[in-house]
């Protein structure tokens, strides 16, 4: 019984530690997405001083 109990909270920090590189890897990707968005060719920091220019 002791043997199982132990077992059963080794697996569950493994999980932990997948879930936590997971969430930090799909963060990671939607900062870039977020930045690429901002500052892209066709991004919202360029529509915006075109746009201010033509006042």
């Amino acid at each position: 019984m002791q043997k199982l109990k132990e077992s059963k909270s080794q697996s569950s920090k493994g999980i932990t530690l997948i879930a936590l590189v997971i969430t930090i890897i799909v963060l990671l990707i939607l900062a870039g997405i977020t930045i690429a968005s901002i500052t892209g060719e066709n991004g919202i920091l360029r529509k915006g001083t075109k746009c201010s220019r033509k006042k």
